[in-house]
């Protein structure tokens, strides 16, 4: 099961393997508060699209085309895969303060869609 949640929620034995996906450091979060199995920054969107999309709405569909095109050819995809296949749960954790308009969700609309 793949999932998604805010860094700055608490943890949960739930969560399973939890890997940090954004390229930049959370603020205000110590390592040992996030609790995380690994962080694969490389997996985040590229600089330039995080940038055009500055977490504007409007901007959410076009950034979840571009993204997955990112996704696409992103070898640190595979490593997220290795570590999904070997955990029965796993949690994406983001900081983005929207719940449904980040890139989480869409990484794991990519994930789940590759997995059947």
């Amino acid at each position: 099961m793949i999932q998604i949640k805010r860094i700055y929620d608490e943890p949960s034995a739930q969560d399973g393997a939890r890997i940090l996906i954004d390229r930049l450091w959370p603020r205000g979060v110590s390592k040992a508060r996030a609790n995380f199995y690994v962080w694969l920054k490389d997996v985040a969107p590229s600089t330039e699209l995080r940038t055009w999309f500055g977490h504007k709405p409007e901007k959410f569909e076009e950034f979840s085309v571009r993204y997955i095109e990112e996704l696409s050819r992103n070898p640190a995809v595979v490593e997220l895969k290795k570590i999904i296949k070997k955990n029965t749960n796993v949690t994406l954790l983001y900081a983005a303060k929207d719940k449904s308009i980040n890139h989480a969700a869409v990484l794991k609309k990519f994930l789940e869609e590759y997995q059947q």
